[in-house]
């Protein structure tokens, strides 16, 4: 059956965000804390989105860093790699929303024996994952966690770059706009509606969709097709970085192929933009989100590169609502996950 198509909830969507926005305070003592600490190597460990959006928070990091070590792995590639360097300066961030997911808590578990201090970040401090944890974030029970999660492991990297490394000058605009991220991307999730619709009538009865993202709008391209267009609607997609897309993947592009490129603000915006044109020339259907676009109300121009990626998430979001619509599968259901061993 089709997917009532109901009114976007803009009020209700922002209050989604209380539990973060309340915790803000203690991830940004916390991101103190640790560079006090003497915390000279962080580790990111997640798998699925919060893998991907701590490797835009790695991006960021790494290109100011000069005093901290700064690796993101994927939650199973951590335990079966055992890196040598984790250590007692180490810092360990592990990222699940359930709290539950069972690579995360296989690396907690096992990061147990290591002299490294470890965190999570997930809805509750009573879940498995933040009971495995030295330390955790919650933002608790929410419809946006993904989005939740950021606002909180940005407060957190970002106070602890801003008093270890010289070169982190993003903070105070940080602190300034991470409390106004929910009214955004909740105004530009309002404001793609109708224009989602008109594309979702085109992508519904496609094949498969390529996105592609340049440097760390590849968070979002990944998490578009992979999280939500394979996962949540079983459609054939796959996201591919502007970095490499001239190195062999343009060579299927022709008038059939449909393309969503993601252009952002940060210093990978040429390779963006040059995707960009070479689609619009050769593509049969190229769809272009460019976050110059939005408005991004509150947020400070100096970080509106950072906090792109989530702002054109969210005006995805109402893309994949009317694919659901259209093509009658709920973004609920799922075919394996949670209900068959893996």
């Amino acid at each position: 059956m089709p997917v009532q198509n109901t009114k976007f909830d803009k009020t209700d969507f922002i209050n989604q965000f209380s539990g973060a926005l309340n915790q803000i305070k203690n991830a940004e003592q916390l991101g103190k804390d640790f560079a006090g600490e003497g915390i000279n190597h962080i580790i990111f460990a997640g798998c699925g989105a919060p893998h991907y959006m701590m490797r835009l928070l790695a991006y960021w990091g790494q290109k100011s860093a000069i005093k901290t070590d700064i690796r993101v792995y994927y939650s199973v590639d951590l335990v079966s790699q055992n890196p040598a360097a984790i250590d007692e300066k180490t810092l360990v961030i592990l990222g699940s929303h359930s709290g539950t997911t069972r690579e995360a808590l296989d690396a907690a578990k096992f990061l147990q024996s290591k002299p490294c201090k470890t965190l999570s970040i997930t809805q509750e401090v009573s879940s498995p994952l933040g009971s495995a944890t030295m330390s955790s974030l919650p933002y608790g029970k929410t419809t946006q966690g993904y989005f939740s999660a950021y606002i909180l492991a940005q407060t957190l990297f970002s106070a602890y770059l801003n008093e270890r490394e010289k070169g982190w000058g993003f903070h105070p605009a940080l602190m300034e706009s991470l409390p106004n991220l929910p009214a955004a991307l909740a105004d530009t999730k309002e404001a793609n509606l109708a224009n989602a619709a008109v594309q979702a009538k085109e992508l519904a009865t496609q094949n498969l969709l390529y996105v592609i993202g340049a440097g760390p709008m590849y968070t979002t391209a990944y998490v578009f097709a992979a999280c939500i267009l394979m996962e949540m609607q079983w459609m054939h997609a796959h996201a591919l970085t502007a970095a490499d897309f001239f190195h062999g993947p343009f060579e299927v592009v022709d008038k059939t192929v449909p393309l969503l490129v993601l252009v952002g603000e940060d210093p990978s915006r040429p390779e963006g933009e040059r995707v960009e044109r070479f689609c619009v020339q050769y593509a049969g259907s190229s769809f272009v989100y460019d976050s110059r676009d939005f408005e991004m109300r509150g947020i400070h121009a100096e970080v509106r590169g950072i906090v792109a990626p989530f702002i054109l998430d969210s005006a995805l979001t109402s893309l994949v609502e009317e694919l659901a619509t259209l093509r009658g599968h709920p973004l609920t259901i799922r075919r394996y996950m949670g209900k068959v061993d893996y």
